[in-house]
């Protein structure tokens, strides 16, 4: 740090940045940015490895100043990461909802968890990507079919709930270690597949600080399940509960297996997955 003109400066152009920024100004204030810095600071001295920052799009370039000053304070260039996210445009009815700083016109998240509830709200934010703008559809978001996607990943969890409750089964005392080779239908097959998928999926979304991955996986998880149940319906001898008791305790695990998955991967979102819908 160094003084120029009565102020204080951190000399951030030492670590990257395009200029040096001032941390109290002339009159004893503080920018902005040294509260920031030691809010960080304040992070890593209670343990923290890395502070995970998530910025509006605005911010982008308040990076390099942060991240200077990260390096200043000796934390190194991988304690600080920022995730930046772009803006939410809110529609209702076909028709944006218009908001406007100066006349006070805006709608706050709580307001959005009150018309839609805490789970919609999570999951919309979280099924887009940070870099997309997002468009929060307040009428599909209220709508209660599979055209919401929040509603059909819990109601495929609740679906493989009900097949137990329908067997008068104990899940958590299936024979796990059962022959599967009696499941043969080509939409077991796959949504094995995809199954097989998920702990790789979940360390990529970790990794890159992208959860929407685990939101489209679930998705697709919950396409799979539908699809396999509904055959099901359709056609007797593709149900889960059969007369064939090596059939059925084969498809028990694959829908235990989904169904946990379906759990895991809505507990990583914070969202629940109700038992019963």
């Amino acid at each position: 740090m160094y003084e120029r003109e009565g102020a204080r400066w951190l000399r951030t152009t030492s670590f990257g940045d395009d200029k040096d920024r001032v941390l109290v100004k002339s009159d004893g204030s503080y920018t902005y940015f040294l509260p920031d810095v030691a809010y960080h600071r304040d992070k890593a001295e209670r343990g923290f490895a890395v502070a995970i920052d998530v910025w509006g799009a605005d911010h982008h370039g308040y990076v390099p100043r942060m991240q200077a000053a990260m390096q200043a304070l000796g934390l190194g260039g991988d304690f600080f990461e920022a995730v930046i996210v772009q803006l939410v445009r809110l529609e209702r009815g076909g028709e944006e909802v218009k908001f406007s700083k100066r006349a006070g016109e805006f709608v706050t998240l709580r307001e959005l968890i009150d018309e839609v509830g805490v789970d919609v709200t999570r999951y919309f934010f979280l099924a887009r990507s940070a870099q997309q703008q997002m468009v929060f559809d307040l009428d599909l978001a209220k709508e209660r079919s599979e055209k919401n996607p929040v509603y059909k990943v819990q109601y495929a969890h609740a679906r493989l709930r009900s097949v137990y409750r329908r067997g008068g089964i104990d899940p958590t005392k299936l024979d796990l270690e059962v022959d599967l080779s009696p499941v043969r239908e080509t939409a077991a097959i796959e949504m094995i597949k995809t199954l097989n998928d998920f702990p790789e999926l979940v360390e990529a979304a970790a990794r890159f600080r992208e959860p929407h991955r685990v939101a489209a996986y679930l998705e697709e998880l919950a396409n799979q399940v539908n699809s396999w149940y509904h055959a099901g319906t359709r056609d007797a001898s593709l149900r889960v509960l059969t007369s064939d008791q090596d059939v059925t305790a084969a498809r028990l695990v694959v829908a235990r297996a989904a169904e946990v998955v379906l759990r895991n991967g809505l507990g990583l979102l914070g969202i629940e997955a109700p038992e019963q819908m």
